[in-house]
């Protein structure tokens, strides 16, 4: 996974870059970037190698949306323009991708998601490819060609507004599209509605 994530990076060819290895543990991942000519800083949430997931919400105090906005928008400031960032994910399900990919845009970050062997119970892994103050190219998942030889689109995010929808279709409840599909609605129905503006489903930035 380390050699992959490298590879994600397009790091520019025979000139050492210096690395942050967010979840280093015990400095496994450290090792093949040394490897690789390159020097790397690593970070873990704990000395005892404790795993995080950010997504998790063990007590009602817990709120994953807070948390991974605070972890996107810290990276967000730790990185020059220019730069990039790929995290290893193990999404439970569709609803975490699209928390996970719509707090780190909601930070700044251009890119998305590269899916490697996406039709593989067993090889199938997720890489967050981000982007700092530019829109990179996204780069191939491995194992994405079907047997048409057509290419498995690979999920993608700008600073442009996206629908996120859930499992069946429809707007996620309380985001800016579920609202104007309500407002539309109200307004068909003959109801007085508010004029819709820049600031109509605008969440308000969590305070710390």
């Amino acid at each position: 996974m380390a050699a992959r994530a490298v590879e994600l990076l397009a790091l520019p060819e025979g000139r050492p870059c210096l690395l942050l290895d967010v979840g280093c543990g015990s400095g496994l991942s450290g090792e093949h970037i040394s490897e690789e000519g390159h020097c790397w800083i690593g970070v873990d949430i704990s000395r005892a190698m404790l795993v995080q997931w950010l997504c998790n919400a063990d007590k009602k105090s817990h709120s994953p949306p807070k948390r991974l906005y605070r972890f996107f928008s810290t990276l967000y400031t730790a990185l020059a323009r220019g730069s990039r960032a790929v995290l290893q994910l193990y999404p439970e399900n569709s609803e975490q991708l699209e928390l996970i990919t719509a707090q780190a845009m909601r930070a700044g970050f251009t890119g998305g998601m590269v899916i490697d062997y996406p039709n593989s119970a067993k090889a199938k892994k997720f890489f967050l490819c981000l982007f700092v103050g530019t829109s990179g190219t996204l780069p191939k998942g491995l194992g994405t060609e079907c047997a048409d030889g057509e290419e498995i689109h690979q999920a993608k995010f700008t600073h442009e507004r996206i629908r996120f929808r859930n499992a069946k279709g429809k707007s996620v409840k309380k985001s800016r599209d579920w609202i104007l599909e309500k407002k539309e609605r109200r307004r068909r129905q003959g109801k007085e509605v508010r004029a819709d503006t820049k600031y109509t489903g605008r969440k308000r930035r969590p305070q710390f």
